[in-house]
């Protein structure tokens, strides 16, 4: 995207990367906050936002609170909606995000979204990854962002009115169905959607060969101005 002439700027969830762990709210509402603040301080004008997983939920709700500030959003391996969970299902997380065994497992459920391809780095970066969660307070935080509702950017999903690229993998993990999953985000935005046979939750850096000219093709239907 900077090759293409775009400014690119990135964002540490809460919780993780070089963020603090004392938030008090990991939710799409939250995280939707950060993204709008961020785009403020910057006040580089309107944005396209690309989200991935929970942090799509987030630029869902971003987009409705502040359309002016969202001129498109990218929306990738999208959690945007609550999906139906066994009752079990919050114990078994405590259980598996225990501190003696939570880095481990996460780093072996991890392995699970590249079903298809690891990116070349993908060891290097899977350790820096795991290193991470075993600072103070980022498991703790993994957890109450997997936990946390997107009641918020599920209401809000059909208000949409930014130009909105769907990519989801058809081998996805985090969905019962990705395909329909992704169609029924694409009808709820009216957006654009691409399948990507065989990729898992990380379609954008698993595939990228077939993911980057698709985007960047996106990026460049929208006009936007942007600050030096």
């Amino acid at each position: 995207m900077v090759a293409a002439g775009y400014r690119v700027v990135t964002m540490d969830v809460r919780g993780h990367g070089e963020s603090s762990t004392t938030w008090s709210d990991y939710s799409v509402v939250g995280v939707g906050k950060d993204m709008l603040a961020l785009m403020r301080h910057l006040d580089a004008g309107a944005a396209i936002i690309l989200g991935e997983s929970l942090s799509a939920g987030a630029a869902v709700w971003a987009a409705t609170e502040a359309p002016e500030q969202v001129a498109g959003l990218v929306l990738l391996g999208a959690v945007v909606r609550d999906a139906p969970t066994p009752a079990y299902m919050t114990p078994l997380l405590n259980i598996l995000f225990a501190p003696l065994w939570g880095v481990a497992a996460w780093g072996m459920y991890f392995n699970t979204l590249f079903p298809a391809h690891k990116p070349a780095d993908f060891a290097t970066y899977r350790q820096k990854l795991l290193a991470n969660l075993r600072e103070p307070g980022r498991l703790s935080a993994l957890k109450a962002m997997m936990l946390a509702k997107k009641d918020a950017s599920e209401q809000r999903v059909s208000s949409v009115k930014a130009p909105t690229f769907i990519i989801m993998g058809t081998k996805d993990p985090d969905f019962k169905d990705p395909t329909a999953e992704a169609k029924w985000l694409a009808e709820q935005t009216h957006g654009k959607v691409m399948i990507i046979d065989g990729a898992g939750h990380y379609p954008h850096v698993e595939m990228i060969d077939k993911t980057a000219q698709p985007i960047i093709d996106f990026l460049k239907s929208i006009e936007v101005v942007y600050d030096a």
